[in-house]
Formats: structure tokens, sequence, C-alpha cells
């Protein structure tokens, strides 16, 4: 498997194992893990030869920035690290618990400056517009940061969390380049229409929870429970779903045991494998943890591998092995 790729149209060349930096100074979520935490993370990705981090505003409201842009600056390595991250302008909750972002262009732009500041950097490589709850139309959003891409302030044009209707008024005006999307062996419905229209549209997918938040670790037991935010409120951690996906874990476990690899590994070399799909950036919150994500580019599964998948992913009761 090639280690470095190009993404899609942007020119960006990186290697194909990134950093999803989501617990990097997010101790709202993530309250285990600390800043000091945070830095180390981030300072061995950099050692490692990892060169895409993607974060987010969302990601303690700004402090993930702080740290990578802090740890990118002692590193020396702007040059070599790509970063991506995203807006999320005025977040907030309304009284039903919706979500409300602003992506107004004047949003968009002083979220840019504020990236840039934090990220210590005067470019962004990609930069996305991280959920689409807003008053302004979506392809608006994209062309105010068309402007920030002529400006050079961004090299990139994304979008993520989006529906295939929102996807398609996004990219209206065609400038899109990177989405994200929700895609794992486990969750594997961006395959119907939203990745057809990437592939059609020369737009490059970037996975996001590529290992289902942490199911295909394969660590997980039907009587865990959780008390974080981004379990508790997810389906595939509830009740009936959660026992039918714990049951699936266990028989992809075994084919990957028999194929001498870790579970972890045979996920994300899976998505390596798929169409439209030139990176992954999953998590970690330990640098041994980056290193056994680094392997997977070493992991080879053959066309036979990836039909036997199929089966394990899309059936609860795929039949005997």
């Amino acid at each position: 498997m090639d280690k470095r790729f190009t993404i899609g149209r942007t020119g960006i060349e990186v290697s194909r194992i990134g950093l999803g930096a989501g617990v990097v100074g997010n101790t709202m979520m993530y309250p285990k893990v600390t800043e000091d935490m945070g830095r180390e993370l981030v300072q061995a990705a950099i050692e490692e030869g990892i060169d895409f981090i993607d974060t987010a505003f969302l990601y303690g409201f700004g402090r993930s920035e702080e740290l990578i842009g802090e740890a990118i600056r002692n590193s020396g390595r702007r040059d070599k690290v790509k970063l991506s991250t995203k807006a999320a302008a005025n977040f907030k909750l309304t009284d039903q618990g919706a979500m409300q972002v602003d992506n107004s262009p004047s949003a968009l732009r002083e979220s840019v400056e504020h990236s840039l500041t934090r990220l210590q950097t005067d470019y962004i490589d990609v930069f996305f517009v991280h959920y689409p709850y807003s008053d302004t139309p979506l392809e608006e959003a994209a062309g105010a940061l068309a402007d920030l891409k002529q400006e050079g302030k961004i090299k990139s044009i994304g979008a993520s969390n989006l529906s295939y209707e929102q996807l398609q008024q996004f990219n209206m005006d065609g400038y899109m380049d990177v989405f994200q999307t929700e895609y794992s062996l486990l969750a594997r419905q961006a395959e119907t229409d939203l990745i057809p229209y990437c592939l059609e549209h020369q737009i490059s997918v970037i996975p996001t929870f590529p290992l289902a938040s942490g199911l295909l670790a394969g660590q997980y037991k039907k009587e865990d429970t959780f008390t974080d935010l981004s379990r508790m409120n997810n389906p595939m951690f509830q009740g009936e779903d959660y026992i039918t996906n714990l049951e699936r874990v266990e028989r992809m476990k075994d084919y990957a045991a028999k194929k001498d690899m870790t579970l972890p590994q045979m996920a994300l070399a899976w998505l390596l494998n798929r169409p439209g799909v030139d990176l992954i950036i999953p998590g970690a919150t330990r640098p041994d943890q980056l290193r056994t994500n680094m392997r997977t580019t070493e992991v080879v599964l053959t066309d036979a591998d990836m039909e036997h998948l199929d089966i394990l992913s899309s059936t609860s009761n795929p039949g005997s092995e």
C-alpha cells in the first residue's frame, strides 16, 4: 500500500495516516486526557512523521488549536505538517437541544483569522465548515471560503456532517475539495450517495470515527456503561444495537487474528482500500497508539479479504466462517 498520497485535487501530499486530534485540549469531552497528555501526543505525532493533523474550534473551544500551534512552533516543522481545522462560530444549543452555528461570510472570515492566531500560522491547509446548522445558505458559506482560498489564508475547502442534499448545496459552485463524513466497517451509510457524489466530483473523503468511536478497537464488553457524551448519545452504543455491534466486532476480531493483524489495523486498512478515501485520521490518546495506527500502511488486504469484510460488516448473522 502506498504510504503517501495526494488529497484529491488539493495538491496536498501527505502520509496516508494522520492524527484526529479531538482529544487534544478537549477536557470537556475527554476529562481523562490532560493538556500535558495532549501536548505529548502532538509532539510524538510530529516526531513519528505524521504530517496531517486535524482539529476544530469546538475541540476545547479553541484550546486544541492552541496546543497544536504551540507544539508545531516548538518543533520548527510547520512546513512539514499539514493542518486542518473546522469552524463553528457562535455555537449554541437551543431550548429544544438543537445545535446552531453561524456560517455567515463574516463569521467564517473571523473564524479563519482566529484559527490562524491560535495555530500560530499564516495559512491553513484545509478549512472546514463543521456543521450546517446555520441560517446562511451552504453555497454562500462555500463562496466565503473560496474568497479566503483566493487570498491564500486557506489552501483548500471542506465541510463535514452534511446530508446528501446539503453536500450538493455546498458544492453548488464546485468549490468543495474535501468532505468529512462518518465511515467505518460498522457505519457504511455514506456508501449510498455521499461517497458516489464525491467520487463523481473529485472530492476527497476523510472518514470520521474510523474506529466507530472505539468499538472497532475490540475492547468493549456487554456489561460496559458509558458516561462520556460522545458515546452516551451514539445509537451504536445503545440497547440491542450495541449488543449486535459487539457480536459483529467479535467475528471481525477472529478474522483479524487469523490474518495475523489487530482488529484496529484491519479496520483502518479496509478504509484505505475504499474508493475515494485518500487518508484517514484515527484518534489516539497515547504515543504508542500513534505508532500502532501508522503500521496500518503495512497491512495487505486481498480482494478476498475485502469481500469477506463486506459480509462481516453488513449483517449480524453472516453464517459459518
